[in-house]
């Protein structure tokens, strides 16, 4: 990778080299712009190489409303079940719960949900532009996801969450046992209902997708540094960059991706943001290890099983740990055994085991927009579960608001002033 930081300021500067970085950089050097991209790791080497590999453009409603209020006192009973709070990290995490539970009010529940929805018809779109562009295209697989349920009560709980889906024009099909048969052979027969979504995408490998990106934006002149950013101080109109290492970079932008670190960031600049670390865990089989035909969720247990072209992925599950604990990979064995449990005939040796942060704020909903105290710092991140999904859609929007261009949806909902 060209490391172009010999000159004295940078027009563009981005920190995090996740898949919301890149595209950010990609939509900027179409732009006409000059960037440099700045990451302690290297392109996708972390949360962005390891997720669920889903484009979840019918992923609308807030998580707040997705049954995890209502489910909190049972998960919390199974250590190794969908969601994990290590009593030490309670106190921590209190407030976020508080505001968490606030955002799953009425009143609250359709601008977020109008507010989801409409970043979701943007991604799908500027993913549909991007991937053209970047030559992309053949990594899509569109087969559409599989729901899965255990019984009918499960199954007319998710109602009013499909109802809520079919207002913004989402496709779906309601299926039974027959039915689920059809689409995906194999399957334990306790699953009695399903829900299939055409739209819902995958790609055949979220960490090659992003290098191939990187490969056609750096083709387009940005520049990375491999470095970690310890401090931010905006200088009139510039910002200087402190790295660890003991450089100091300058830039007369700068753009704030970190992921799961971007809220301590964030702070330099004035503005504190409740940001926390969902810490995800997944296991890679070998691609031969189940005929999968698409990606299958299994939302009572928080988990999804995705077919790439690299392997099975098994994966999800919350754990709201921050980021210094050491990981607990029983979480990664305790989806894999459930996977094999509900997956009749899947192989489970030779695994990868993974552990990933998504940086997660209580309504759901990403930061896009500007600082504080400098209109020249622009932050993205936040989209949880969802990065993969609106990093298209989150490149756009920070491309237009560095340029000084109108955005095409509204951004009021993701300000970062909206706590």
């Amino acid at each position: 990778m060209a490391d172009v930081t010999s000159s004295p300021e940078i027009d563009v500067a981005i920190i995090g080299g996740g898949i919301v970085g890149i595209c950010a950089a990609n939509y900027l050097c179409h732009a006409g712009r000059d960037v440099l991209v700045i990451d302690r790791s290297g392109i996708c080497e972390e949360t962005s190489s390891g997720n669920a590999a889903a484009l979840a453009f019918s992923d609308v409603l807030p998580l707040a409303q997705k049954g995890m209020i209502r489910n909190l006192p049972r998960w919390l009973r199974d250590p190794l079940g969908p969601l994990s709070i290590p009593p030490s990290y309670f106190p921590t995490l209190l407030p976020w719960l508080l505001r968490f539970a606030s955002a799953s009010r009425p009143s609250r529940y359709d601008a977020a949900l109008a507010a989801q929805a409409s970043l979701m018809k943007l991604a799908e779109a500027e993913w549909s532009s991007l991937m053209d562009r970047t030559g992309t295209g053949t990594m899509l697989r569109a087969d559409g996801s599989l729901e899965l349920y255990e019984s009918d009560a499960e199954f007319q709980s998710s109602l009013p969450g499909w109802s809520a889906r079919e207002r913004f024009g989402i496709d779906f099909r309601h299926l039974d046992s027959e039915g689920i048969a059809e689409l995906q052979p194999g399957l334990s027969r306790q699953f009695v209902r399903g829900t299939f979504v055409p739209g819902w995408k995958t790609v055949a490998d979220p960490k090659r997708l992003g290098e191939a990106i990187w490969t056609a934006t750096e083709a387009r002149g940005a520049g990375f540094r491999k470095g970690d950013v310890a401090l931010i101080v905006p200088t009139g109109d510039r910002i200087a960059i402190q790295l660890r290492e003991g450089r100091t970079l300058l830039a007369r932008n700068l753009v704030i991706a970190a992921g799961a670190w971007s809220h301590l960031l964030a702070r330099s600049t004035g503005d504190k943001i409740p940001l926390e670390t969902e810490r995800g865990y997944n296991t890679t089989l070998s691609a031969g290890a189940f005929d999968l035909r698409r990606q299958l969720i299994f939302s009572a247990h928080g988990f999804v099983v995705t077919p790439l072209a690299t392997g099975i992925r098994v994966g999800g599950a919350v754990e709201f740990a921050g980021l210094r604990r050491p990981p607990d990979f029983r979480r990664a064995k305790a989806m894999l055994a459930k996977a094999a449990r509900f997956m009749p005939g899947l192989e489970t040796q030779g695994g990868r085991e993974w552990m990933g942060f998504r940086p997660s704020l209580p309504d759901s909903l990403p930061v896009i927009g500007r600082a504080r105290k400098a209109g020249n710092i622009v932050y993205a991140f936040g989209h949880g579960h969802l990065g993969l999904t609106q990093a298209a859609a989150t490149g756009r929007l920070i491309c237009d608001l560095v340029s000084g261009e109108s955005p095409p949806i509204e951004l009021s909902p993701f300000s970062p002033q909206r706590f």
